[in-house]
């Protein structure tokens, strides 16, 4: 009775481990990698406070740029610039967990975002068709 309990045990141990790993792979995979999804990466410009830019998060999706944020940072001024200069004309719609806009032109872009103290932080995409 003891070894069959023993088996009953193992048998199940790999069956937890047998639904939780695919799980895991899965989820950890489509965090950015969704289809056509691009994470953006955020770089410190000027920072004088406490670095903010791991609570910056976007993502291209075709033509269309997603921000949001994991804390509150404060007010946030958002740029968007072409690679060919110029500022580029946006409206930024709010979505449950941060902001869209809709870029109709291909091309390489940076996006700045300034905090109140004066950070700034940026990224740099490209817009395919």
């Amino acid at each position: 009775m003891q070894k069959f309990n023993k088996f009953k045990k193992i048998k199940k141990m790999l069956l937890l481990i047998g639904l939780l790993l695919p799980t895991a792979w899965c989820g950890a995979n489509s965090l950015y990698l969704a289809d056509g999804v691009s994470g953006i990466t955020i770089k410190e410009g000027r920072t004088q406070g406490m670095p903010k830019g791991n609570s910056i998060h976007a993502s291209i999706n075709g033509h269309v740029l997603t921000v949001f944020f994991s804390e509150n940072i404060g007010p946030v001024a958002i740029e968007i610039f072409k690679d060919s200069g110029g500022n580029v004309e946006t409206h930024w719609v709010e979505t449950p967990d941060g902001l869209q806009t809709y870029l109709p032109l291909a091309g390489d872009y940076l996006i700045t975002f300034t905090l109140a103290n004066g950070d700034e932080y940026y990224g740099e995409f490209t817009v395919t068709n």
